[in-house]
C-alpha cells in the first residue's frame, strides 16, 4: 500500500518551503492542503487537530500520524525515505555540525529578518546591521564550498534557501543591497536554484513582495 502523505502549508511560508524541498528531493508524492496565513481563529479544524500545541504550519501527516516543526519534519523525511538523496551527513559529527547551523538559521537568521520587516527608525538601522553581520557569519561557514555541507546540497542549504525568496522584501523594505554586502550568499543561492527540486519549491519573489506589502499595510507599518 502506498504511503499517504499530506502537507498542511502556506505558499509563502519559509518553513513550509523547507518541507516541500525535502519531499521533492526524495521524490515523494503528497497532497498539499493550503492553510490561511493569520493569527486568528480562522485556522482550519484540521490544522488545530493535527497541531494542537503550536497551531501552525507546516504539518506533515504520514499515514495518519503527524509530525510538526519544519526541521523535525525534514529529519523525519530523511530517516523514513533514507534510500533516496540523503539530506543529513552519515557521520555523527557532521550531522551534529549540520544541525547546529540549521538551528542558527532558525534562531538567528529568522530573528534578524523579522527585525528588518517589523521595525522603524533606529531599531531598523540596528536590525539591518545585525542582518548583514548574520549573513557574513554564514558566508564564513560557507567559505569556498559549493554548498554548506561540501559538494552536495544538504540539510543546512535546505534550511536557509527559503529566505532567498524573501530577499527582495528585505532589500526593498530594509533598504539593503544583499548581493553587494554578501556576494557569496547570493552566488550560493543562485547555485541552489539551479536544482529543479529547489526552484519548483520556492515562490516567485515578486509574489512574496506583493503579499508582504499588503501585510505591512494591514499591520500599520506603511
Amino acid at each position: 500500500m502506498a504511503d499517504e502523505v499530506i502537507l498542511l502549508d502556506f505558499w509563502a511560508s519559509l518553513f513550509g518551503m523547507r518541507v516541500r524541498i525535502a519531499l521533492a528531493e526524495k521524490g515523494i508524492k503528497y497532497e498539499c492542503k493550503e492553510e490561511l496565513w493569520n493569527k486568528s481563529s480562522l485556522k482550519s479544524p484540521l490544522l488545530l487537530e493535527m497541531n494542537p500545541i503550536h497551531k501552525k504550519i507546516p504539518v506533515l501527516i504520514h499515514n495518519g500520524k503527524t509530525v510538526c516543526e519544519s526541521l523535525i519534519i525534514v529529519q523525519y523525511i530523511d530517516e523514513v525515505w533514507k534510500d533516496k538523496s540523503p539530506l543529513l551527513p552519515s557521520h555523527p559529527y557532521q550531522r551534529a555540525h549540520a544541525r547546529f547551523w540549521a538551528d542558527f538559521v532558525d534562531n538567528k537568521v529568522y530573528y534578524v529578518s523579522r527585525k528588518v520587516l517589523t521595525t522603524k527608525g533606529e531599531e531598523l538601522e540596528a536590525g539591518k546591521k545585525e542582518f548583514i553581520e548574520t549573513f557574513k557569519i554564514l558566508e564564513g561557514e560557507l567559505s569556498d564550498k559549493p554548498y554548506f555541507g561540501g559538494e552536495t546540497f544538504g540539510f543546512v542549504d535546505l534550511s536557509l534557501i527559503p529566505f532567498y525568496s524573501w530577499f527582495i522584501v528585505y532589500e526593498i523594505f530594509g533598504n539593503i543591497n544583499i548581493e553587494a554586502e554578501c556576494p557569496k550568499i547570493v552566488a550560493w543561492a543562485k547555485r541552489c536554484l539551479q536544482k529543479e527540486t529547489v526552484a519548483k519549491s520556492l515562490p516567485d519573489q515578486k509574489k512574496v513582495y506583493e503579499f508582504v506589502g499588503q501585510s505591512r499595510k494591514r499591520d500599520g507599518l506603511e
